[in-house]
């Protein structure tokens, strides 16, 4: 018998490999050099007996900056070793009746920060993937409990009811009807049907349905409460009011589930939200396999279910494999991006790095996950008894039997007499002195359960890959305002300090279990990534202090070492080009990459850090805002013009802006003071690193001094700035004159 052709292929990226691999050794070498000459440096002054003690603690800053950037630069070796990317073959998976049940989990929890119209077409789109409907069962956790999407869901049934025929009897590729919709030509689905008379007169009847859906949806919304912290569970099955069962067999499973909440009960944010979901789809579908999806995240192409199943479904790979990734991309990002919202560096090169190793963490969204991978290993022992296994899962007996089965079952045939245990199930005491978020399920230890549960899944031997097909399988909506894009990474990144402060430290605890050093140095370099908000404002101050005191930090033009600092900077820098330029784009996004780079360094790295030590010694509660998914007019017309807007906190604001102020200030006074001592050839490293600064940051200075427009800087905010600014200054003159 003939081996079967297989599912999928790896094709190591070999060109970009040995660039990678000749950059990292000749960078390594610059940076040994420059380390080398830090130290000796160093010993100088520590030996010198007129040792200047400002002096000696801004060299040494400016060496731990040094380090730290040396440091991030270090584990990022990883996932430039080895890039691979993948192919699929779905033509070749079983016929249909073979195929795997899938679930499909959406979480949504505030209609007024998530407009229903936006989730519901999530919804609808994943019930429209390209799999057999009874083995697709899609699930909508509501954390609001409110009536307004309970209300869009129902509508959401009545209208797929239409729409999926409809995309079935014309191939309809794009089957999210916002985005099918918005599409200025038919060229979607066969060709051979886009002039006829029959699919012309269908596509306007169902373009109407749709407009009165929407409008029913946003009736509801105008019409109804909103959300709640405090409600009981609430389960339902979402269905015709006649109960046709023969015609409903032709549509998946939708189920609205949302869980109990009470302030008395911690909630555990979205992780917890994802377990009820595990648990009461086990009493329902309990398919072994699961797509996690956010709720503006809708399926831009039906068959992602057939690509992911040629890794699921491949014996070699599929017993160590528990999920499968794929990119985030979005349907509202400009040409310019100039808020980086597609996270160029993680889809474009981290992603394609790490499934080199043993495969990225998820996302929080857009991957398939296997359920048993969730439910762990070591806790499913043939001789466990029964008391034991509740310790471990909880109270309920109907699910500790549910995860023995290996067949998926039919939700609509018992849903009434599953009820009440599914109620238990979603209760927000049920995971008391159980394992829950510590041993099985989505973790629950930090806000971004996502990179936490990926990090401990592969501590204990789960593998990942990653797919990214020409046509993106899901699109989303990205932030387009300033306020939003720092709110939303401050958010991720006080969730990745909170694990590097805890006992599971990736370098401390996955070192000794992850079964690939470059592994562990991949997952250290997302978590530690904070730490660039110390380099950064250290290398923002203390250079430009030096300046203004006629005081060298670096190596003087005639000295071979300045080619050293010169060297990295320029290697650095130009491997970031080739990177972006590699991926088609021009060096505009390098620019804008950069700019926010600096931007999140100095203020939300900075305040994750702050308030991942709040959280730790008991002086405030961790907490979790929906990133807000409707966008402001105006806003969004300056973002698709490319002008930045700066309605943000001052918070947010003023560090920046203060940094910016003291370097201008630094530049002009530095260079004026070169000019009259003639040391140029000492301090031309910290003019340059003044000048980039100021070069790079030019829109802040725009929005403080130049705009008008709404999007400009507030005087209360540059005020501020200004004042900070002097204060440091001031500070810093009188330190040097001490």
């Amino acid at each position: 018998m003939e081996d079967p052709l297989p599912l999928h292929s790896c094709h190591v990226q070999k060109s970009c490999m040995i660039i990678n691999r000749f950059y990292i050794f000749v960078h390594g070498t610059a940076l040994l050099a420059l380390l080398y000459y830090r130290v000796s440096s160093l010993l100088e002054i520590i030996l010198a007996e007129s040792r200047e003690l400002p002096y000696f603690v801004s060299y040494l800053l400016v060496f731990a900056s040094e380090l730290v950037l040396s440091f991030l630069w270090f584990l990022s070796i990883s996932y430039r070793w080895r890039p691979v990317s993948r192919s699929v073959f779905p033509e070749r998976l079983p016929e249909d009746q073979k195929l795997p049940a899938i679930d499909v989990f959406i979480c949504t929890a505030d209609p007024e920060k998530e407009p229903s119209v936006e989730v519901m077409n999530t919804v609808i789109s994943a019930m429209a993937l390209d799999y057999p409907p009874d083995k697709l069962h899609v699930y909508l956790s509501d954390d609001g409990g409110s009536p307004v999407t309970l209300g869009a869901l129902r509508e959401a049934w009545k209208f797929a009811r239409f729409w999926l025929p409809f995309c079935t009897k014309y191939g309809i590729k794009t089957r999210c009807p916002e985005a099918y919709f918005s599409k200025d030509d038919d060229c979607d689905g066969s060709l051979s049907r886009s002039s006829s008379i029959e699919f012309i007169d269908d596509k306007k009847e169902i373009q109407k349905q749709y407009a009165v859906f929407k409008e029913r949806v946003l009736r509801i919304q105008e019409n109804t409460s909103t959300a709640s912290k405090d409600h009981p569970p609430s389960i339902e099955l979402i269905k015709d009011a006649d109960d046709d069962r023969a015609n409903q067999a032709e549509m998946p499973l939708l189920v609205y589930v949302s869980r109990e909440k009470r302030p008395s009960h911690p909630h555990r944010f979205k992780a917890g939200a994802l377990n009820v979901l595990l648990r009461v789809s086990s009493m329902l579908s309990n398919s072994p396999y699961i797509l996690i999806l956010d709720c503006d995240m809708y399926c831009n192409d039906s068959s992602s279910a057939r690509q992911a199943m040629c890794f699921h479904l491949d014996k070699t790979i599929s017993p160590k494999l528990a999920y499968v990734q794929f990119p985030q991309k979005f349907h509202n990002i400009s040409s310019e991006d100039i808020y980086d919202s597609q996270l160029r560096l993680c889809f474009s090169h981290m992603w394609y790095g790490a499934d080199g190793l043993k495969g990225p963490t998820f996302t929080g969204t857009c991957f398939y996950m296997k359920r048993m991978a969730l439910y762990g290993t070591s806790q499913l022992q043939k001789d466990a008894n029964l008391a034991q296994l509740q310790k471990v899962f909880g109270p309920s007996n109907d699910f500790i039997i549910s995860i023995y089965q290996k067949n998926h079952t039919n939700g609509r045939e018992f849903f009434s007499t599953a009820l009440k245990e599914m109620d238990l199930l979603a209760s927000c005491s049920y995971e008391k002195d159980t394992e829950w978020g510590e041993e099985i399920g989505f973790r629950y230890l930090s806000v971004v359960e996502d990179f936490f549960t990926s990090f401990m899944l592969q501590c204990k031997g789960w593998t990942s890959v990653y797919i990214n097909p020409p046509k993106p399988s899901f699109l989303g909506s990205a932030t387009t305002n300033l306020s939003d894009y720092l709110v939303q990474h401050t958010r991720w990144y006080t969730g990745l300090v909170d694990i590097v402060l805890s006992k599971y430290s990736p370098l401390i605890y996955g070192a000794p279990r992850m079964s690939s050093i470059l592994q562990c140095m991949y997952i250290s370099h997302i978590a530690y990534y904070f730490l660039n908000f110390f380099p950064l404002w250290c290398l923002a101050i203390i250079p430009q202090l030096c300046l203004l005191q006629g005081i060298p930090l670096y190596p003087e033009i005639s000295n071979p070492f300045f080619l050293v600092f010169v060297f990295v900077f320029l290697s650095s820098n130009l491997k970031d080009i080739q990177e972006v330029l590699a991926d088609g784009f021009s060096i505009r996004p390098w620019i804008y990459d950069q700019r926010m780079w600096m931007i999140r360094s100095v203020g939300c790295y900075i305040y994750s850090f702050l308030n991942a030590i709040q959280v730790k010694i008991g002086m405030r509660k961790a907490s979790f805002k929906p990133t807000n998914k409707v966008a402001d007019e105006g806003q969004f017309k300056r973002y698709l013009s490319g002008i930045y807007d700066f309605q943000a906190s001052t918070m947010f604001i003023a560090p920046i802006c203060t940094l910016v102020i003291l370097n201008v200030t630094s530049l002009l006074l530095g260079a004026v003071k070169i000019v009259v001592t003639g040391n140029y050839d000492e301090m031309f490293i910290q003019a340059f690193i003044s000048f980039f600064i100021v070069a790079l940051q030019y829109p802040v200075i725009e929005a403080m001094f130049f705009r008008k427009d709404s999007g400009r800087i507030s005087e209360s905010s540059a005020t501020l700035s200004a004042l900070l600014a002097a204060i440091i200054l001031v500070i810093g003159s009188l330190l040097f004159m001490y």
